[in-house]
């Protein structure tokens, strides 16, 4: 048999809400950016314990360093904070358009809000995680019934982190003695841990919900 007269290799249909390589690779740089938001956090919580130390006795010259160090450290965050927000919401996003395809009526709002419920005030508090339990159940397979804990971790901590975050930047922006200033630097350090581990919880949430998306288009909805 000549080799023009092979046939050519059939190319395999692509499944329904399958993992795409492109958003494998998103997912890997989505766990890069979270790693480094938390370690980021935790560099803040030591440049607050250092301040906490200092503000104990006679804080001397030695306080304008732990200023400088503190300051330093929220600068780090913000440099990191930001495009990690931006990628992971680039992947959630993503995920929801492709679970939407997979299994079209376990949502209760379009994909649209998978974005713009991020954007919102006050909406941005609920919708997300609204979203988030709507893949999650999406992605789990039939016939069980899900386990929601990974989405309620990562939601609870994200969202006590945020609004303690607040609360302690005002308080800290009030400061008028080094006792409001310690006090306000310790909630720092409180919503720093949470917000530490809410990225940890974030990135075990994506990486669990990849998998089971794709679990489940390659093998069914009853796959185990």
């Amino acid at each position: 048999m000549s080799v023009s007269s092979d046939p050519l290799p059939q190319q395999q249909p692509r499944l329904p809400g399958a993992v795409r390589p492109a958003s494998q690779l998103l997912l890997a740089v989505v766990c890069v950016l979270l790693a480094g938001m938390a370690l980021t956090d935790l560099f803040a919580v030591f440049a607050g314990l250092r301040i906490r130390m200092l503000t104990e006795g006679d804080p001397g010259r030695a306080l304008d360093g732990a200023y400088t160090l503190y300051e330093r450290a929220g600068d780090l965050q913000g440099m990191v904070t930001l495009p990690g927000m931006v990628v992971f919401v680039v992947w959630f996003f993503l995920m929801r358009r492709d679970l939407g395809v997979l299994t079209p009526d376990a949502f209760r709002n379009g994909r649209g809000w998978a974005l713009g419920g991020w954007l919102i005030p006050l909406v941005n508090l609920w919708m997300p995680y609204r979203v988030a339990v709507d893949m999650w159940g999406a992605a789990a397979p039939l016939p069980r019934r899900p386990s929601f804990w990974p989405v309620n971790l990562w939601w609870g901590l994200f969202v006590g982190g945020t609004l303690l975050g607040r609360y302690a930047a005002s308080r800290y922006a009030d400061s008028d003695s080094l006792t409001e200033v310690r006090e306000a630097v310790a909630q720092y350090m409180a919503a720093d841990l949470l917000n530490a581990g809410a990225a940890v919880a974030a990135a075990w949430f994506a990486v669990r919900l990849t998998a089971m998306q794709r679990s489940k288009a390659v093998r069914g909805p009853f796959a185990g």
